[in-house]
C-alpha cells in the first residue's frame, strides 16, 4: 500500500508542572527537508531527534514543533537577594526616610536583581517526552496511510479510464487505414496516371508501417500494468511511480503523433489529461 506524505500528528502529556505538547506537520518534498521548534533546553537532544523522525516519515517538508506550557510553580528566574538587598541598604543610605516597599520596587529593577538558572533536561522527564513524540509520529504515519489509500483509488481510476481510451482508440485503427488507402488512391486517380498495383500496394503498406501503433499499445499496456503492480509493493515506491508516469506520456505521445486520424487524436487528448491527474498526485506519494 502506497503512504501520502501530506499528513499531521499530535500528541501531548500532563506532567506535574507543565504541559508537553508534540505536533507535526508534513508535506511533498522530494527529500527529507525537517524543521524543529523547542525550547532552547532541549536543542542537545535535536541531533537524535532528528534521526527518530527521519526514520519513521523517510521524506516529506516535515514541520516539528515541541510547546511545554508550565501549569505549577515553576520558573527558572529568581530573585538574587543578596545583590536586591545590597540595593535597598544603598538607596538607603541616600534616602533614610524612604518606603521599604518603594525601595524594593526599585531594587529589582537594578541590574542583576534576578537571576536566570539553566534548566537542565531530566532523564526520566525526557524518556517522558520522547514516548508523546513516538505517539505524534504513529499518529502522522496513520494520517499518511490513510490518504495513501485515498490516492491508490484515484490512480487505480486514471489507470482504467487510460487503459479504455487506447482501447477505443485501436478500434480506430481499420477505419483509419481504410481511409489513408482512398485518400491516397483518389489523390492518383485525380492525377490520372497509371499505377503498378503491386508497387502500390508495397508503398502503401510501407507508409502504413509509418503509422503502426502496436508496439505503442503494448508497452502502454505494459507499463499501465507495472503501474498497479508498483501501487501494491511493499516498500516507498513515489519515485518510482513517477518514473513509470514518464514512460507512459512517451507512448501516449507517439500514439499522437502516428494517429492521423481526428477521433484517435482526440481519445489520445483525454488520455494525456487522465496521466496529468495522475502526475500531479505521484508527486504526494511516499
Amino acid at each position: 500500500m502506497i503512504h501520502s506524505m501530506t499528513g499531521f500528528g499530535k500528541a501531548s502529556l500532563q506532567l506535574p508542572t507543565k504541559k508537553i505538547t508534540v505536533e507535526i506537520k508534513s508535506l511533498n518534498s522530494k527529500g527529507l527537508d525537517l524543521n524543529t521548534r523547542m525550547p532552547s533546553v532541549f536543542r542537545e537532544m535535536e541531533l537524535g531527534l532528528r534521526n527518530q523522525i527521519s526514520q519513521r516519515l523517510e521524506r516529506g517538508k516535515v514541520d516539528f514543533s515541541l510547546y511545554v506550557e508550565v501549569t505549577g510553580e515553576e520558573t527558572s528566574s529568581k530573585i538574587n537577594v543578596p545583590i536586591v538587598n545590597g540595593y535597598m541598604n544603598q538607596m538607603k543610605a541616600v534616602l533614610p526616610n524612604a518606603d521599604e516597599t518603594e525601595l524594593l520596587k526599585m531594587a529589582v529593577r537594578m541590574p542583576d536583581a534576578l537571576k536566570t538558572e539553566r534548566d537542565e533536561i531530566d532523564a526520566n522527564e525526557w524518556k517522558q517526552i520522547q514516548s508523546v513524540i513516538d505517539e505524534a509520529l504513529e499518529n502522522i504515519a496513520n494520517f499518511r496511510k490513510d490518504e495513501g489509500a485515498s490516492l491508490e483509488k484515484e490512480f487505480q481510476l486514471r489507470i482504467a479510464n487510460i487503459e479504455k481510451l487506447m482501447n477505443e482508440a485501436v478500434s480506430y485503427d481499420a477505419e483509419r487505414v481504410e481511409t489513408v488507402k482512398t485518400r491516397l488512391r483518389t489523390a492518383l486517380d485525380e492525377l490520372k496516371v497509371n499505377v503498378d498495383e503491386n508497387r502500390f500496394e508495397q508503398e502503401l503498406i510501407f507508409y502504413l508501417e509509418k503509422y503502426d501503433i502496436t508496439e505503442e499499445k503494448v508497452r502502454l499496456g505494459n507499463h499501465l500494468n507495472y503501474f498497479l503492480e508498483t501501487l501494491n509493493g511493499t516498500e516507498a515506491n513515489g519515485r518510482k511511480l513517477g518514473f513509470i508516469t514518464q514512460e507512459m506520456g512517451r507512448e501516449i505521445n507517439t500514439m499522437g503523433s502516428k494517429s492521423n486520424h481526428t477521433e484517435m487524436q482526440k481519445l489520445v487528448v483525454m488520455m494525456k489529461d487522465e496521466l496529468e491527474k495522475i502526475k500531479e498526485q505521484v508527486l504526494n506519494v511516499l
